[in-house]
């Protein structure tokens, strides 16, 4: 005969006890989601979100992530929209360092501030930026372009897609770190500000790699840094930047947040949906060959430390630099 002890018999009410507050937590999610982007269709961005948006039901219970372009202000119309949403997991952002990050350093008349309006959920990428030059330009290396410059101040110029857009950032801290100037040519998008260069109207951009890609490959601009302190396989002789300039780093970033205010144990089941979307192979390959990109899942805090970082890297200099919003 087996005896069961009044401390075993308690013990092994403990599943029994637990499993009424396992099955208490509400599946995510339970209905179509609302990805909010902010920039217009076709974009990086953009083709970043559908690319996730194509496997979520197959790890969201049949449920579809809904895409919603709200383009404008630097992604900063799509930040204002989300900020005043529910934290209730329905809205959800594409994160981007404009509109979640730096933006009321760029317009400080904004009415949301991008470090206390959002929930960061999940980082899920870094995507290469990279130093170009038109090909009539003799340099080829990162080097060659500081020293073309130190012997021309303010002899070159360079173009960015708006004032305050990753691209002219990155160039300012380019400049800034290599102790040479140039005149910034603002343009209105990605692809303007590849054109020009390509036009020869600009001598220097600083893009992303897969905005510029098809354009390095055909010979129309010359890629002569990578932003990135790892490089990308996409550009496998290509120097990053940081060879010369150490600590130089300028990825693009973007991920998962939602308003304000959201419970933890909710920001955590969203987190390990898109976690199983980012370790899915097909999803890895496809943004890896599409735009050079990293998935780089994590926790939400360490999406949170992550955006504290580059808004402590990014406001010094816009402050510095006076810089405003196109």
């Amino acid at each position: 005969m087996i005896k069961i002890t009044r401390r075993a018999a308690g013990a092994a009410l403990l599943p029994l006890l637990a499993a009424p507050a396992l099955q208490a937590q509400p599946a995510w999610p339970d209905r179509n989601i609302r990805l909010i982007v902010p920039f217009g269709a076709g974009g990086a961005v953009d083709t970043l979100s559908r690319i996730v948006a194509a496997r979520f039901p197959e790890v969201a219970n049949g449920h579809t992530l809904v895409v919603e372009n709200r383009p404008g202000a630097g992604g900063t119309i799509a930040g204002a929209f989300t900020a005043q949403q529910r934290p209730d997991g329905q809205t959800l952002m594409m994160a981007d360092i404009g509109a979640n990050a730096i933006g009321k350093e760029l317009n400080p008349s904004l009415s949301y501030d991008p470090m206390t309006g959002f929930t960061p959920i999940i980082h899920l990428v870094n995507l290469p930026s990279v130093l170009l030059a038109h090909p009539t330009i003799e340099a080829r290396t990162t080097q060659e372009v500081i020293d073309l410059a130190r012997a021309r101040p303010d002899g070159y110029t360079y173009s960015s897609a708006g004032n305050g857009n990753g691209s002219h950032l990155f160039m300012e801290l380019f400049l800034r770190r290599a102790g040479i100037r140039m005149v910034h040519v603002p343009y209105r998008s990605g692809a303007e500000l590849v054109t020009a260069l390509v036009r020869g109207d600009v001598q220097f951009a600083f893009p992303s790699v897969s905005s510029a890609l098809s354009m390095i490959r055909e010979g129309r601009v010359r890629a002569v840094g990578v932003g990135s302190p790892a490089g990308t396989p996409l550009l496998p002789d290509i120097r990053p930047v940081a060879d010369v300039l150490p600590g130089f780093n300028t990825a693009i970033w973007h991920g998962i947040l939602g308003p304000a205010g959201m419970d933890r144990d909710l920001a955590l089941r969203i987190n390990a949906v898109f976690a199983r979307i980012a370790a899915m192979p097909e999803v890895v390959e496809q943004v890896a060959r599409q735009q050079a990109g990293q998935m780089v899942p994590g926790t939400p805090e360490a999406f949170a430390t992550h955006i504290r970082t580059e808004f402590d890297t990014w406001a010094p200099i816009i402050r510095e630099g006076n810089i405003r919003a196109s």
